[in-house]
């Protein structure tokens, strides 16, 4: 079976993207899989990447890609099309790549892929469109204001304001179409907001601000289509004062507990809330979700879902997988076969 594995991309998770097909790509069975590997550049190259493994570390490794007799670089999508790809495994973190464009192109191609369809990934990656979907499920979230960059730009004291009398300090400004926490700040007054919102609005034209929630972050991984199970709960205990992109990728300080130390009702309760967010946001093949365990009240308060998560094997999805005896080579097998059911599934018939 042929696999294109597809990595990078025009995304603030660059690196991270490569950090975690490395390790799909050495882990994938070479006995069943016959892997192609295709790498987007910052700025949207396509290339079919030849290199060594671990040369995906590396920032030049667009040197390592196959070129044709005249030394003309192959492009990707041409590599995926003539070579008859069976299926594609993206691993594509942020923007242009978990937010439903490149899966529109997947669609395009009528090729079955790994992960969430387009409706799925488009609503969660944009923070503000998933807390509305999730609002009409009923799920608990904490309070928030969105503003557009333009309000910013406009008149930030006006934004600032409303955020005062809604949210109160602290609170955490984010872009909302960003993930791995990239351009999230917490401020604690109004020059570290005001300076936060400047700082979001480098990433992204829509911005989420929410209150500050004294709470356990809490994660889940859920792995499915119709019928998905959930794995973990865990806790992430982070090195700095949140989650943030150093924490989550680069300090070893950071600790993830599997299982995390909740009572068996919250274990029931936060799995349940994992089933119905995954299933009102239409996801498919996986997804990591996280809540706040909120210490004064005992509550879980939904935080974000994460429709293709840090995928590394050391990663909080696939150590909560391993936890409940599901292998990161097992987990890889699992997404591939539930990407060729999904692709069954969701087959349209046209009539004319």
């Amino acid at each position: 079976m042929k696999v294109a594995v597809i990595f990078g991309g025009k995304s603030t998770e660059n690196y991270v993207s490569r950090l975690s097909a490395a390790s799909v790509i050495r882990t994938l069975d070479k006995e069943k899989y016959e892997v192609i590997t295709i790498g987007i550049t910052k700025d949207g190259q396509w290339l079919h990447y030849i290199g060594d493994t671990d040369g995906l570390q590396n920032d030049n490794w667009m040197e390592c890609v196959e070129v044709d007799e005249d030394n003309k670089i192959i492009n990707g999508i041409n590599k995926i099309i003539n070579e008859d790809v069976d299926i594609i495994f993206p691993v594509l973190h942020g923007s242009n790549g978990e937010d439903g464009t490149v899966q529109g192109l997947f669609e395009l191609l009528a090729k079955p892929y790994v992960g969430c369809g387009v409706l799925a990934s488009s609503v969660t990656m944009d923070k503000a469109y998933t807390k509305i979907v999730c609002a009409a499920e009923g799920i608990p979230q904490c309070g928030y204001c969105v503003f557009q960059r333009w309000e910013i730009e406009k008149d930030i004291d006006a934004c600032i304001a409303i955020i005062e009398s809604k949210i109160g300090y602290p609170n955490f400004v984010k872009p909302s179409n960003a993930g791995s926490s990239v351009g999230v700040n917490k401020a604690k007054n109004i020059t570290e907001l005001k300076q936060a919102l400047l700082n979001a609005s480098l990433y992204d034209y829509r911005i989420v601000v929410e209150e500050f929630v004294d709470g356990r972050e809490i994660e889940c991984a859920v792995l499915g289509n119709i019928e998905p199970k959930i794995a973990g709960p865990a806790e992430i205990f982070p090195a700095n004062e949140f989650y943030d992109y150093e924490a989550k990728y680069f300090d070893g300080e950071s600790v993830v507990e599997i299982p995390a130390k909740i009572t068996e009702d919250q274990k029931r309760e936060v799995i349940e809330y994992s089933k119905r967010i995954f299933k009102c946001l239409d996801c498919s093949g996986l997804s990591r979700i996280d809540f706040f365990l909120e210490k004064k009240t005992g509550k879980f308060i939904f935080n974000e879902i994460n429709t293709i998560p840090g995928f590394t094997d050391a990663s909080a999805y696939s150590k909560m997988w391993d936890v409940n005896g599901v292998t990161y080579k097992e987990l890889l097998d699992n997404l591939i076969q539930l990407a060729f059911e999904n692709y069954e599934a969701r087959k349209r018939r046209y009539f004319i």
